[in-house]
């Protein structure tokens, strides 16, 4: 059997950590099994969807490269093949039409409500009416009898009467069908033969399979996956902050990271943290998901994005690097290679925007020094320092590591100073700050012309500080 998955957004938001999850197992399965990975655009309620949320989706799906093999599919372009459907269940004698108003629905919800009964349509209609008029829906004709079986791959055998189970709409007043009946066509033409979704559908999921049955279809394995909570016990939402898959590149998060994240929310092989794409494929297992839920955990997740920080490509990581130098006005041009960056600053930045906001000044001039920095390293005498570095850089030749780090520690010794006593003013004097990776690599990094006019400066800057 050829594996077929599929994930199935509604374009009524944005793609959040939740729908990122159930993408990616669908992914690994379809990979893991040589398989297609399907994606389809869920965008019937049309009052809801719009095609912003569609492009949120879609560019979320692109950053996490969850690439899709068929699709997207749009539920909006096959309302005739759902009609079609539809028809072909009312003329078996599966589906009817149902005259029961809104009105006459609420109250029957009501008494049942008050009878401590499970509220459900009682079936007037489902035999017929003698004098329709009045609006007018389809509903599947449940069977009455018997049971249905689902071998869920993580959450085991489920066993639903269908007794338990009420004749739902399949068609509403205006002749548009519903969730129920438009998943059950799609899975059932796309030819899906494993459907990975959260546990919140587990109650759709033996309508849905009777359904199918009611078709003729081929049943699909059913894996359905617990939902994330947040840190205080709730499902995760937008108060606990970023859920929006695109939220995590913007606060500086490496998609791998996320990824991985996500992969071990639920499902875990040995005490194993970190995961390439490939082991991911290679590893997964649907049955090994957990079946509880998972709580969401920011700090394990700044972590392992550090760990992706440090031990990814580093031109890797300029890449993206570069979108959040970009968000900040910068050129990357304007500066040292981004992968050079990376290098220098991975072992100190857990995340892209740590690392574009302590890398501006390698490619801007910063306004002011930072006050207690400045405090502390430009005391009176610190430009007699500066200005013999200065005539010591301005002498050196090629403009390398290994050679200004030599030119401090022989500054250190002419001065007979402390060699913190000279590097640590000249940080402040370069960068703003009195933090930077290495001096001699910041040096290198900035480049002769950048690090000599900062020099200057700050000379000028210790100068007027002291006439004042």
């Amino acid at each position: 059997m050829s594996i077929r998955t599929r994930f199935a957004p509604s374009p009524t938001g944005y793609l959040h950590v939740g729908g990122a999850r159930t993408a990616l197992f669908s992914w690994l399965y379809a990979r893991k099994h040589g398989g297609k990975f399907i994606l389809r655009i869920e965008d019937t309620d049309l009052e809801r969807s719009s095609q912003e949320s569609v492009n949120a989706i879609l560019e979320g799906m692109t950053w996490l490269g969850l690439e899709y093999d068929e699709g997207p599919f749009y539920q909006t372009h096959r309302f005739d093949r759902y009609k079609e459907v539809i028809q072909q269940l009312l003329a078996q004698g599966d589906a009817y039409y149902c005259y029961c108003s809104r009105e006459e629905l609420e109250v029957l919800r009501e008494q049942q409500m008050a009878n401590k009964e499970k509220p459900r349509y009682n079936g007037k209609c489902r035999h017929g009416v003698e004098n329709p008029q009045g609006e007018r829906v389809v509903r599947f004709k449940n069977p009455e009898q018997g049971e249905v079986i689902i071998d869920d791959l993580v959450k085991g055998r489920i066993v639903v009467a269908n007794k338990e189970l009420d004749d739902l709409i399949i068609a509403r007043s205006d002749g548009t069908p519903t969730y129920n009946l438009t998943v059950v066509v799609d899975d059932m033409d796309m030819g899906v033969t494993h459907v990975i979704r959260g546990d919140d559908h587990v109650n759709n999921t033996p309508r849905q399979i009777n359904i199918l049955k009611a078709l003729g279809a081929q049943l699909p394995v059913y894996a359905h996956v617990p939902m994330i909570l947040g840190s205080d016990g709730a499902r995760l939402s937008k108060r606990h902050g970023a859920v929006s898959v695109m939220q995590y590149r913007n606060d500086g998060y490496l998609p791998e990271a996320l990824l991985n994240y996500l992969v071990r929310l639920g499902w875990s092989h040995g005490d194993q943290e970190l995961f390439s794409l490939e082991e991911m494929v290679a590893l997964f297992e649907l049955e090994k998901v957990n079946v509880s839920a998972s709580t969401f955990n920011t700090e394990k997740l700044i972590w392992l994005n550090h760990q992706y920080i440090m031990s990814s490509d580093p031109a890797h990581v300029a890449r993206h690097l570069a979108w959040h130098m970009g968000e900040r006005g910068i050129d990357p041009t304007s500066g040292p290679a981004l992968a050079d960056v990376v290098k220098a600053q991975r072992e100190r930045c857990k995340t892209l925007v740590d690392m574009a906001a302590e890398s501006e000044y390698f490619y801007k001039e910063f306004n002011a020094y930072e006050e207690k920095a400045a405090k502390k390293n430009f005391k009176a005498g610190v430009d007699d320092i500066l200005q013999h570095l200065l005539v010591q850089f301005s002498a050196i030749g090629e403009w390398e590591a290994s050679g200004l780090h030599q030119v401090v520690l022989d500054s250190a010794e002419q001065l007979q100073l402390n060699l913190g006593k000279v590097a640590q003013p000249l940080r402040v004097a370069v960068c703003g700050s009195g933090v930077s990776p290495a001096i001699d690599l910041t040096l290198a990094l900035l480049g002769r012309e950048k690090t000599l006019h900062r020099i200057e400066r700050a000379i000028s800057y210790i100068k007027n500080v002291e006439n004042s």
